[in-house]
C-alpha cells in the first residue's frame, strides 16, 4: 500500500513537470517581440552607455548611435570576443538633417528604427548566439526584414562575433 500511494505522487509530480514544461515551452512571444528570434526593446535602454556613432549613406542617408548594457560595455572594455551571454546592443537610427542653429552641423532628424541584438548561446544556437530585433515605432518590423539581419551579420563581420560596431575610445 505504501509503495502504491509513494508510486501515485511520483506519477503526479512527474505529469506536473511535464505540464508545466510544455506551458513554458508553448508560452506565446510578447505581443511587441521580433519575429523569428522574439526578441523585445529592452526596459531602460536609453540609460545605458554610449558605444560608438556611425553615419549611414544614402539611400538610408541616417545617423545611428549604439547603446549597451553593461555586460556589453565590460566586453568592449576588455576587448573580450566572443560578446559573453546577457551582453545586448541597441542602434538608434535616425534620418540625418541640418542643423538650424548651425548649417554646418548634421543633427538626428526623425527616427527610423530600434536595431536589437540580444547574446544568449542556449536560446539563439543557429544564429551564433545572438537573436535580432529591428523596430519601428515601438513594433517588430516584419519577417522578411529579419530574415536578412543573420546573413548580413554572417558575411561582413564573422570575425568580430557577428558585431559591427567597435568601441568608440
Amino acid at each position: 500500500m505504501k509503495l502504491a500511494i509513494v508510486s501515485a505522487v511520483a506519477v503526479a509530480a512527474a505529469g506536473f513537470a511535464v505540464a508545466v514544461s510544455y506551458s513554458e515551452a508553448t508560452e506565446a512571444p510578447p505581443a511587441n517581440a521580433s519575429p523569428i528570434y522574439g526578441v523585445t526593446i529592452p526596459e531602460g535602454y536609453r540609460d545605458w552607455k554610449f558605444v560608438a556613432p556611425a553615419q549611414e549613406a544614402p539611400p538610408l542617408d541616417e545617423l545611428r548611435a549604439v547603446l549597451a548594457n553593461d555586460i556589453a560595455i565590460d566586453a568592449y572594455k576588455s576587448g573580450t570576443l566572443p560578446f559573453p551571454d546577457g551582453s545586448i546592443l541597441v542602434k538608434l537610427a535616425y534620418k540625418r538633417k541640418q542643423s538650424t542653429e548651425f548649417p554646418p552641423a548634421t543633427v538626428p532628424g526623425a527616427p527610423t528604427t530600434v536595431q536589437v541584438m540580444v547574446k544568449d548561446s542556449k536560446k539563439y544556437p543557429d544564429s551564433h548566439g545572438w537573436g535580432f530585433g529591428r523596430f519601428i515605432d515601438g513594433k517588430p518590423v516584419d519577417l522578411a526584414q529579419h530574415e536578412t539581419c543573420l546573413a548580413c551579420h554572417e558575411s561582413r563581420v564573422k570575425d568580430h562575433d557577428y558585431v559591427f560596431t567597435r568601441y568608440a575610445q
